[in-house]
Formats: structure tokens, sequence, C-alpha cells
């Protein structure tokens, strides 16, 4: 199978490969994955990972095909709706290569490929990927996940937070042009405060090491109370963000990575959407508890009914998350809370 991108994207594809195996306990998976992917996913049982390095450009490329260059495929899943993709199909031997049907495939996709996906409208993008598996003849499409987590990425969690109740809160989207994803810095201290004074909860904020990233985190941290809230952006590995989303007690996000690794491990998640719809990319199992202004953001900033644009078009206006109050995130807060009294766990949370 073939993707290579995001974070969220390979957890929301990681059901697929657990009904696949599940159909046939002796396949052979091979995954061309992301550098950074690889590194969230590894150990990832039952699957060989071959990882290619975008910055490595052609050259990555040949080396792959270099590397499987002796090996053919049965089938060949193209799961990644990219240019860049595609032309590194193109050096892989397959017998069949699959991809989406022309109403989900990007940047002429299904030109590189033999048989397309049966049309589903409007479907989530966890969906998406099952539809590779419904393709093969999988009926049984239960979700799974067991996602690996290494003794030293729950040791590095703890060093960081402890072994009390937690919130983990990831306030950044991927820093990328134009991805109005991230919420105020005035929104997440409200949250906080509201968590400590109420619940008696701390929370871990978490992200990577962008002078983004770290700008909000500061500023955050000077609206907190010093003793409501850690600060581990930029502190963890993947794996150890892992661990942190494994052990907290519930995760408040944007539309970003950190909400569908939650999702995978079972986490309680607050996901806030108003520039992506979530009815697309929200954290799969926690729908309902998402603080969704994506059609009152349609409606504000392109001027168009959400039944009136593309399925999946991007609110592109950076004053779109500021349709969401606190008051919004901290009522979906307390029902995630009501509906899942349990305590944080120190081992990964498996399916039942």
């Amino acid at each position: 199978m073939l993707r290579l991108s995001a974070l969220g994207d390979v957890c929301n594809l990681v059901p697929t490969i657990r009904a696949l195996q599940r159909q046939w306990p002796d396949i052979r998976i091979t995954w061309i994955i992301g550098k950074g992917e690889y590194s969230l996913l590894s150990g990832l049982s039952g699957v060989e990972f071959v990882v290619y390095d975008k910055a490595t450009g052609l050259a990555g490329m040949r080396d792959i095909w270099r590397r499987l260059g002796d090996t053919r495929f049965d089938v060949l899943l193209h799961m990644q709706q990219a240019l860049r993709a595609s032309i590194l199909s193109l050096g892989l031997k397959a017998n069949l290569r699959i991809g989406y049907d022309k109403a989900r495939a990007k940047d002429w996709q299904h030109w590189f490929t033999h048989r397309q996906l049966a049309p589903h409208s409007k479907a989530h993008v966890l969906e998406s990927f099952m539809d590779f598996a419904r393709l093969l003849g999988v009926d049984d499409t239960r979700l799974a996940w067991e996602l690996p987590i290494p003794d030293a990425a729950a040791d590095e969690a703890r060093q960081l937070a402890g072994d009390q109740p937690y919130l983990l809160m990831s306030p950044c989207a991927n820093p990328r042009l134009r991805n109005f994803r991230n919420w105020s810095a005035e929104g997440y201290a409200a949250v906080i405060e509201h968590a400590w004074s109420q619940h008696g909860l701390r929370t871990v904020l978490s992200g990577g090491n962008s002078p983004q990233e770290r700008e909000m985190g500061t500023r955050i941290m000077s609206l907190s109370a010093p003793d409501a809230v850690i600060d581990a952006i930029g502190a963890t590995s993947l794996k150890g963000l892992l661990a942190l989303i494994n052990q907290a007690r519930a995760v408040i996000a944007p539309d970003s990575g950190p909400v569908h690794m939650a999702n995978a491990l079972h986490t309680p998640t607050v996901g806030l959407f108003a520039t992506t719809n979530p009815v697309r990319a929200a954290p799969y199992c926690w729908r309902d508890y998402v603080v969704n202004r994506y059609p009152e953001a349609v409606r504000t900033f392109m001027h168009k009914s959400p039944d009136d644009i593309t399925w999946g078009q991007r609110v592109r206006h950076p004053d779109a998350m500021s349709l969401i109050s606190a008051d919004d995130v901290i009522e979906r807060l307390e029902a995630l809370l009501t509906d899942y009294p349990f305590s944080p766990v120190l081992e990964p949370r498996h399916e039942a």
C-alpha cells in the first residue's frame, strides 16, 4: 500500500490494515510511508514499512524502486491523492493497482490505477480508506488499531506529566500556508482554567518546536495559572506524544494529527472544527463531541450554503476559528467527562 502522509490520515488507515489481516491472517503487507509517519507507527504488527522522505525527492524514489525492484505485488493500494505519490507508484511492480473513484481522486490519480473504488459520496476519511478493503471482498470492517507504544515512550510521558489525571491539549495544527485551523490562546486558557478549577485537572500542552507553536504555548502559559498547565511543546518524540495521549483523561485539539492519534487509542476527544468539515475529518469515534462551526464558517466567509460547495472544501479564512467560543468547548468537554468517567490508564487502550 502507498500512503505517505499525514499523521492523522495514517492513523485513520490502520483499521483497514486490521480488516485485511482478519480476512487473510497470512497476508503480507508492505506500506510505503513518509518519514515522520513511520516514526509514529513503527512497530505496527504484521506490516513491513518502506520509508520515503519527501525531502529526498526523485533520488529517494529511485532508492525505493531499487529496493523493491525484485518485488511484484499482487495488489497496490494507491491511497495517496497526490501527484508525488503517483509518480512514485510508477516504479513499483504490481498485478493490480487500485485507486480512488474519479469523484474522490485528485491530481489525476485515476490515470495511474487499473481499478477504482466504487463511488462513496460524502465519506469520512476513515471510511474512504476502508473502501479499499471492501473492494477486495472484506466484510468484517470492525475498527481496530493496536498502536504500539514502547516502554521508553510511556516513561517519557510519565516524566513530563506524572501519574495524576490530566488533559492533553495540542493547540496548533501543522503550520502550513493558509492552514487556518488554530483557535485562540485566550480560548484555550479559559478551558484550562475551567478544567483546573472545576475538576482539578492539569493541562499538558503538546506540539512541535516551530516558532508558531512555541509562541502559542508561551501565550497560553501567560494567561493560565502556573499550577494548571504543563508545557510539553517541543519536548516529546512522536511515540512520546502517543504515550501522553494514551494516558490523558481527554484530548482537546483542532483538526490535526493528535485528535486522530487519540481516536486510535480510544482516548476521549474534543475536536475543534470550523475550517474543515468534521463530517469528513472529525476523530471518527468521537464525532458527537466535536465543536462544529464549519457550516457557519461556510455561510459567513464563503457566502454559500454547505450543500453548495465541493465535498471536503476548506474555509480559507483566518477568522473562521474565532466562531468557536470557550463556552462551546467547555460544554463539549463537560459532556465528555460525564459520559466517560474513567481514570486514565498507564498501558495502551486496546479494542474490546
